[in-house]
């Protein structure tokens, strides 16, 4: 009896493993992480590996020869885009790794500008980081002559002028541009936004009180919504629920309060839409802090979020004690609290820019609370046009 040909049962076997237990319940499929195509096993990639076996073979050391002067320029422009977009969104090498079905060594290198990855292995890097293949490869103005006449008109632009485009376009589209408020002024709907440790819970808890405002954790409204915490939503659903939940949240808090003063999660820049929507109705203030100061109160806050098992690891060692080296640590302690330090100055740079679009910014490291605090107060009474 003739053997079924090995494409055939390879692609039999992909179709079967697609179905979602979920499905077979009667309930939608949740998110989850991005499927190779169909009889991609026994077919060779762009750099000779079977698509079966591309996690396994990208665990060979680069080839003799791929160092720095050899790097392709092209290539070490991607490695940086997925940096970028990596820790805009707050993701570990080993999370997108793990999402993108690639070995972390290969995203290594892919991230670091060795080898030549193929296009599927982009196209899973590109799913994980929800963005397009083509904003991965870094093109995404090229789709239509309308886009390429825009980028023409908008290339060389300043920030201010791009932001003046911004907001025109938003507005003739409906979908909202600057944010105004009573008398053109800003919004009494006051939106704290940064990484963790930046003070929006313990400032916009104390702002609300002294504005008489009522006082929006979103955070807290995404679990609600979700019915279980934020690390088990993105556990057992992934990211994109979680923006979805994030997206949701948001919207319900400006159609129930014209005035509130709401503290958002530090990695809402990361989703475009949602941003938008925040900008257009808000009055948005950037509380900013050291690197140093971001550590020490995540610590605290035991919310180790993404860096978590490096900032784990060195807030443990730091509470039981132990060998004490030159930081005043224990050697893995200490270089535990380096690599979750890493992480956190990575996560900033890619979301700086972002944070940056706030109407308002203050830095919460430069004095006491209670100083911070009046000076917050000041800065957005003033802001509404309410008395100092």
């Amino acid at each position: 009896m003739p053997r079924t040909p090995l494409p055939a049962r390879a692609a039999a076997a992909a179709a079967r493993s697609r179905l979602p237990q979920e499905a077979r319940r009667g309930r939608p499929p949740l998110p989850g992480p991005p499927q190779r195509a169909a009889g991609a096993k026994g077919a060779k990639t762009a750099n000779g590996a079977k698509g079966g076996q591309v996690a396994k073979a990208s665990n060979v050391a680069p080839q003799a020869g791929e160092g720095a002067g050899d790097k392709h320029p092209f290539l070490v422009a991607l490695g940086e885009r997925v940096r970028a977009l990596r820790s805009r969104r707050g993701i570990t090498r080993k999370a997108l790794a793990a999402g993108a079905d690639v070995s972390e060594r290969h995203l290594a290198n892919l991230e670091y500008g060795l080898g030549n990855a193929s296009i599927l292995i982009l196209l899973q890097v590109a799913q994980a980081l929800q963005c397009s293949l083509a904003e991965l490869i870094g093109d995404v103005t090229t789709g239509s002559p309308e886009w390429l006449l825009l980028r023409e008109l908008l290339e060389g632009r300043d920030e201010a002028t791009l932001r003046r485009v911004r907001v025109s376009v938003g507005e003739l589209l409906g979908t909202g541009g600057a944010s105004a408020g009573r008398d053109g002024g800003h919004p009494p709907r006051v939106a704290l936004i940064g990484l963790r440790g930046a003070g929006k819970s313990t400032l916009g808890q104390a702002l609300a009180d002294d504005l008489g405002f009522p006082f929006i954790e979103l955070s807290r409204q995404i679990e609600q919504f979700a019915g279980c915490t934020i690390s088990e939503i993105q556990a057992l659903y992934g990211q994109n629920a979680y923006r979805r939940y994030e997206r949701r949240a948001l919207e319900e808090a400006i159609q129930i309060y014209p005035e509130a003063v709401i503290a958002t999660p530090g990695g809402l820049v990361s989703d475009p839409a949602t941003f938008n929507l925040l900008l257009a109705h808000c009055t948005t203030v950037w509380l900013q802090a050291d690197p140093e100061d971001h550590m020490k109160r995540v610590i605290a806050q035991g919310d180790l979020r993404p860096m978590g098992a490096a900032a784990a690891r060195a807030g443990l060692r730091t509470a039981r004690g132990g060998r004490p080296d030159k930081s005043g640590l224990g050697g893995s302690a200490a270089a535990a609290s380096r690599e979750a330090m890493d992480d956190l100055k990575s996560i900033l740079a890619g979301r700086a820019a972002f944070y940056s679009k706030a109407d308002f910014r203050l830095d919460t490291s430069a004095q006491p609370l209670a100083e911070t605090h009046a000076a917050l107060r000041r800065l957005v009474r003033r802001a509404l046009k309410m008395p100092v």
